[in-house]
């Protein structure tokens, strides 16, 4: 699947929104990708994993035992990958703040894990599901998202392959351009308060 034919999917969900936004990262910007909305429709799901799953190296699929989400945008792509590449899918969550494996989801020790995000800007919370998964005795071997945010910036400790790299800027919010600093930002991800 090629960039514009990702884009059209995310265009034909109205899953890419333009307004004033408060990422999960602190972060401001003027585009936000509502990804639950691309994922809703079960077919295009599948075809969006799929395409995901064709990114990684055959060898690196042939390794992968389980494939971990962080809770909440990760689940149904992780889902899906898991779908796609034939093995269990399992999410991390954070019930008090930190992520951890609850639901009876375990690991033996040395499982070779694909974590699988919605969206990466900064990389905090693949590195918080990493480090979750590798105290639970799993290998991270690689990670995937269907969306890179950070502007091919992003350092996770493991190998990184994104469906699609978007260089929206994102701000810290003492450096908010004009057209952003005169609305009030929206938060619509799943940490919204």
């Amino acid at each position: 699947m090629q960039d514009e034919e990702v884009l059209a999917e995310f265009r034909a969900s109205k899953a890419l929104l333009e307004g004033h936004f408060l990422l999960s990262s602190g972060r401001h910007s003027a585009h936000y990708l509502q990804c639950a909305r691309v994922l809703m429709d079960p077919d295009r799901a599948s075809r969006l994993a799929v395409a995901l799953a064709s990114k990684l190296p055959r060898e690196l699929r042939k390794q992968i035992a389980k494939v971990i989400s962080p809770a909440m945008g990760g689940v149904i792509i992780g889902h899906e990958m898991g779908r796609a590449l034939g093995v269990e899918a399992m999410f991390v969550e954070r019930p008090t703040g930190t992520f951890e494996l609850r639901r009876g989801f375990a690991l033996e020790p040395g499982d070779k894990v694909l974590m699988v995000e919605d969206v990466v800007t900064t990389g905090l919370s693949s590195k918080e599901a990493i480090k979750c998964i590798e105290e639970a005795g799993g290998e991270v071997v690689a990670a995937a998202a269907l969306v890179d945010r950070s502007a091919g910036t992003v350092q996770l400790g493991v190998p990184f392959y994104p469906l699609l790299a978007l260089n929206f800027p994102t701000y810290a919010p003492a450096e908010l351009p004009p057209e952003l600093a005169d609305s009030e930002a929206v938060k619509p991800g799943s940490r919204a308060k």
